[in-house]
């Protein structure tokens, strides 16, 4: 049986709306958490490139990390202003792999400080980033928990 719709359209517009809304990160809050994000993501390539550039030899690890971290970044700036159940999936993962990273890395570099002679983006859980990398994450899966497609 078909359903018959308002000549309008406001019925189906609304619906199609509402639907869109909540398959979207990129609005209220979330366009200021891309932002943070973007910011991020520029930093880190910045900072993996010069270290990786300058001074590889002297710290691989920290420096390949720093990499990792900047990818890390990229991906979620894009995955969380893309809307999709596939984009709200990868920001997910994005966002939980940065999550794992600082915890790791924070307290890798916190008890062995001899692992990490060079810093990166998640050494001592961000604290040359004013611990933004701790937080973000955390208000990461917050926010996509709440603009979870239906």
């Amino acid at each position: 049986m078909k359903e018959e719709h308002n000549v309008t359209g406001t019925e189906t517009n609304s619906a199609s709306q509402r639907q869109q809304q909540k398959d979207t990160r990129n609005t209220g809050p979330g366009r200021l958490l891309i932002a943070v994000y973007a910011v991020f993501a520029l930093s880190a390539t910045a900072r993996a490139g010069y270290q990786i550039a300058t001074k590889f030899a002297e710290a691989p690890l920290a420096h390949i990390l720093s990499a990792f971290a900047a990818v890390v970044y990229i991906v979620a700036t894009i995955s969380l202003a893309k809307p999709g159940r596939t984009w709200f999936k990868v920001s997910v993962a994005a966002v939980l792999t940065e999550l794992v990273g600082v915890l790791v890395v924070g307290a890798i570099s916190l008890f062995d400080p001899v692992a990490f002679p060079h810093d990166t983006v998640w050494s001592l859980f961000g604290r040359g980033y004013g611990f933004v990398p701790l937080v973000l994450p955390i208000l990461g899966l917050l926010w996509l928990n709440k603009r979870r497609p239906s």
